[in-house]
């Protein structure tokens, strides 16, 4: 898995446990792909800096270096957006 895939599944699944807290699975797939980041990747930290109307941009440290990637934010929300829709998955 490429670096830029696994930082966007990662964003994918935050974005995800974020809006959803009681939702073990999605803890922890996000932790999943937070260890592939660490340790196939080797970045040190990684967070969402910065939202817009049309982007994500996430901050990451990798060999002692500050790098920032973006990804769309409607392609990044899609997964919520989908998890929502489904009344599957939003039974109480």
């Amino acid at each position: 898995m490429t670096l830029q895939d696994a930082l966007f599944n990662w964003v994918q699944m935050a974005i995800v446990a974020d809006a959803r807290p009681d939702d073990q699975a999605a803890r922890d797939t996000r932790d999943f792909f937070e260890q592939i980041l660490r340790e196939d990747h080797g970045l040190t930290t990684f967070h969402i800096e910065q939202k817009d109307e049309t982007m994500l941009y996430i901050r990451y440290e990798l060999e002692g270096k500050s790098k920032k990637q973006m990804f769309d934010r409607e392609s990044s929300e899609k997964l919520l957006d989908d998890i929502l829709s489904n009344p599957k998955y939003n039974e109480q």
